[in-house]
């Protein structure tokens, strides 16, 4: 029995701990995360004096410490370099701005080429005391592999820890957020992630600033950090949408599928209960009618063959006198009328056919076959010009934009007059996009049923992202208007979107309505 209790309470806990940072996350946000070397000289070589961690906050501006960059910014024969975690090329940075007070530097990259994906700064830290993730540049790692002194100038992956946000505890000076992840020299300056891959914090310092491996752990929060950067006219991308995981989207969105097919038959069911009705009382109606005109028709027939027939009787009585000659020829010619009267009524009787043709008309009727859809109601597969506009609940975002988004229409699936679209196997409309400017990749899937757009972003490393871009690159999409364009387009990028990870890093979906 205690054995049981004890699975029991071990299972509730396990469903009350916060969701899991998503490492695809987490390997996203360190994209952006860079080794900031202090170097110095000896005779012509350049040799590392000290070294910490900066992430970018834009292609060309990153922020890291004040301790990290204090010597440098203080001594001329001193530089920062700025090593990438991943790629050939590094660069030299200088300092924009520098706060002691609340241990925050600014640096720019002066030269080279070298451009990084900014990380999103979440909205505020996380309230609910969840997972979070450190990563960074620790240089007891180093040490422990055996790293030289060329080592710290060559791109490496970043070292990533997890642990649990603590609390928000201000210092003597400023505010700082506690934490778990372990954290050792090397990384201050580095970022403290939320379970989406977004910055709550700065990682500074521990709680044992002398052996740097307590148990505690302090960044710099966001409620610095923001007023910082605006103040030196960066403007960060700030998400503060709420913190979901992908498998939470898909199964919330089979439940929405699950249940509009549920509304969906019950309605089939409630119209076809409707329609049995209807032709239920349409047929009883319709018997009615035609069996009561056929009667009157025969009815009448009768009649008028029987006037037909007696007009017949006088004339061939009265067709030997001759003083009623007249009334023999007028007898004649009302006989005549009166049997083809009689065999008018007779043949335009109704049919007991007529009575299924009312019953399909009415239940015609009932259906609305051959009336123009109520606007909203079955002509959601419209062409035409419309604004897509984000819904959050069914959006994961981190770093994307999220503005509403002018989307052109058209049934073949060419989008704003220049765009085609892709039909895949499973008959929904995609397009690939791999632009060189935007560091990930993107799939569009648009629904004209219920005019729904979806984007999945996929945050890849940069030999995976120079792969897909290859391979987006080896292939030509067919212009608007070419014939079997949607065809051949599904096929050329259905290689590329197999290849892609299971899940994307962002989800944005978009509802759209017609444009006014």
């Amino acid at each position: 029995m205690n054995r049981l209790i004890g699975a029991f309470a071990l299972l509730l806990a396990l469903l009350a701990l916060p969701a899991s940072a998503d490492p695809g996350d987490v390997e996203a946000a360190a994209r952006g995360v860079v080794r900031v070397v202090i170097i110095g000289a000896e005779g012509d070589q350049p040799v590392p004096v000290s070294h910490g961690t900066g992430f970018a906050v834009s292609a060309t501006r990153i922020v890291t410490n004040a301790h990290v960059v204090a010597e440098a910014a203080q001594d001329d024969t001193l530089r920062i370099g700025i090593v990438p975690s991943e790629g050939a090329g590094g660069a030299f940075a200088r300092v924009v701005a520098v706060s002691p007070r609340n241990d925050l530097a600014l640096l720019e990259i002066a030269s080279g080429s070298l451009r990084l994906p900014a990380l999103a700064l979440a909205g505020s830290a996380n309230s609910d005391l969840g997972e979070v993730a450190a990563v960074g540049y620790p240089m007891n790692v180093d040490l422990a592999q055996g790293l030289d002194m060329a080592d710290i100038f060559r791109a490496q992956p970043p070292v990533k820890s997890r642990g649990y946000l603590s609390g928000e505890r201000p210092s003597r000076q400023f505010d700082t957020i506690l934490h778990t992840a372990p954290i050792a020299r090397g990384n201050s300056g580095g970022p403290l992630l939320d379970p989406c891959g977004r910055v709550i914090g700065v990682n500074s310092f521990s709680a044992d600033s002398a052996s740097g491996d307590a148990e505690f752990y302090f960044a710099v929060s966001l409620r610095e950090l923001l007023p910082f950067l605006r103040k030196n006219a960066v403007e960060p991308v700030v998400n503060a949408l709420p913190c979901r995981s992908i498998d939470e989207l898909n199964a919330e969105e089979r439940q929405r599928m699950e249940a509009a097919q549920s509304e969906a038959r019950a309605a089939l069911a409630q119209r076809a209960e409707t329609l049995r009705e209807v032709r239920e009382t349409a047929r009883l109606k319709a018997q009615m009618e035609v069996l009561d005109a056929r009667d009157n028709r025969m009815a009448l027939a009768l009649i008028a063959l029987i006037a037909s027939i007696g007009a017949g009787y006088a004339a061939i009585v009265w067709r030997g006198d001759e003083a009623r000659r007249t009334h023999t020829r007028i007898a004649a010619a009302a006989g005549a009328g009166a049997l083809a009267v009689a065999v008018l009524l007779w043949l335009t009787r109704p049919g007991l056919t007529e009575i299924e043709e009312r019953v399909a008309a009415a239940v015609a009727k009932a259906e609305g076959r051959g009336e123009a859809p109520a606007q909203g109601e079955g002509s959601q597969a419209a062409e035409g010009a419309l604004i897509c506009t984000l819904v959050p609940e069914r959006s994961r975002v981190t770093a994307a934009r999220t503005d509403d988004v002018a989307f052109e229409w058209s049934a073949d699936g060419c989008v704003n007059g220049r765009t085609q679209y892709g039909l895949g196997t499973a008959g929904e409309w995609q397009r690939v996009f791999a632009a060189q400017e935007d560091a990930a990749l993107a799939v569009n899937t648009y629904d004209p049923e219920t005019r729904t757009l979806r984007t999945d972003r996929y945050l890849l490393g940069q030999q995976a992202l120079s792969a897909a871009r290859e391979a987006r690159a080896a292939y030509t999409p067919p212009a608007c208007g070419v014939s079997d364009a949607a065809r051949t387009l599904g096929e050329q990028q259905s290689a590329l979107i197999a290849a892609l990870p299971e899940r994307p890093n962002e989800r944005l979906v978009y509802s759209c309505t017609a444009k006014k």
